[in-house]
């Protein structure tokens, strides 16, 4: 027992248990993905998985249409989402967490309720499912993803440049144009992210709003895996990780410049 006593007096030691989870449940998912991508069904080396993806219109198409969907929904967050964040980091600090935990509440139920819940509140009202009710479910259910960043970086903005600039003369459009944005962009850029990605990789939601009519890429993924081809659905997985790194990559680009344009300010 004394072996194990030491091992715990150290701190660092406390991460272990940690580190063996990331490893088992992040690491070794991404190495099979990764694995499985560049092999055939008799676990032979080959980039044919990535040949049929090019080859084929359908899972390349589906593919665009759901970037297309992810970038609609980001697009239609932001301007709902900023200036609810706005709004609400300039409301009494008792006033501004009663609401921001209203906006929260709906994260509180799971994904499928929700989901369920639009495709009941769409038949209610006798609207079609479709296109309309996916976009509408998207922007319901990731929203608050976009608020909570912005609204959080707001509440620790440095007030003193909105005083320096109303002090040189700045009417408040300028103020929030040349001050409250910039220094806001990491926020953004959080929310972004946060909506962004996961947008790209569901299916759930685009199956029951659209009654499996349209399809997303983590729909075409989803079925490739419960039909048996994993190899291929790997390499589709890989394509979506490249796409999701090489934005995770620009946003960092974007927050470092916003970060550096705010210091300027």
């Amino acid at each position: 027992m004394k072996w194990l006593s030491k091992l715990f007096m150290k701190r660092s030691n406390w991460s272990i248990p940690y580190l063996i989870f990331l490893i088992i449940f992040v690491v070794l998912p991404l190495v099979l993905i990764f694995l499985y991508a560049f092999q055939d069904a008799e676990g032979n080396f080959t980039m044919a998985n990535f040949a049929k993806f090019i080859s084929s219109p359908e899972a390349a198409n589906t593919f665009v249409y759901s970037i297309g969907v992810a970038i609609v929904t980001t697009v239609l967050c932001i301007l709902l989402g900023y200036p609810a964040a706005y709004i609400l980091s300039n409301t009494e600090l008792c006033r501004s967490k009663v609401m921001v935990v209203l906006f929260i509440l709906p994260m509180w139920i799971n994904i499928l309720v929700r989901t369920l819940a639009t495709v009941a509140l769409f038949d209610f009202l006798r609207l079609p499912l479709g296109e309309g009710a996916l976009i509408f479910g998207m922007v319901y259910n990731f929203l608050p993803f976009m608020i909570y960043p912005i609204y959080n970086v707001m509440q620790k903005m440095d007030h003193s440049y909105i005083e320096a600039a109303q002090d040189l003369g700045a009417n408040p459009w300028t103020v929030f144009k040349k001050v409250v944005v910039p220094l806001s962009m990491p926020g953004v850029m959080s929310g972004v992210m946060m909506v962004f990605m996961p947008t790209i990789s569901t299916f759930a939601i685009a199956e029951l709003l659209t009654m499996n009519n349209i399809k997303l890429f983590g729909t075409t993924i989803q079925e490739n895996i419960n039909n048996g081809m994993w190899n291929y659905g790997a390499a589709l997985s890989l394509i979506m990780l490249v796409i999701i790194f090489a934005t995770e990559l620009f946003s960092d680009d974007e927050e470092d410049r916003a970060s550096n344009e705010g210091g300027i300010i």
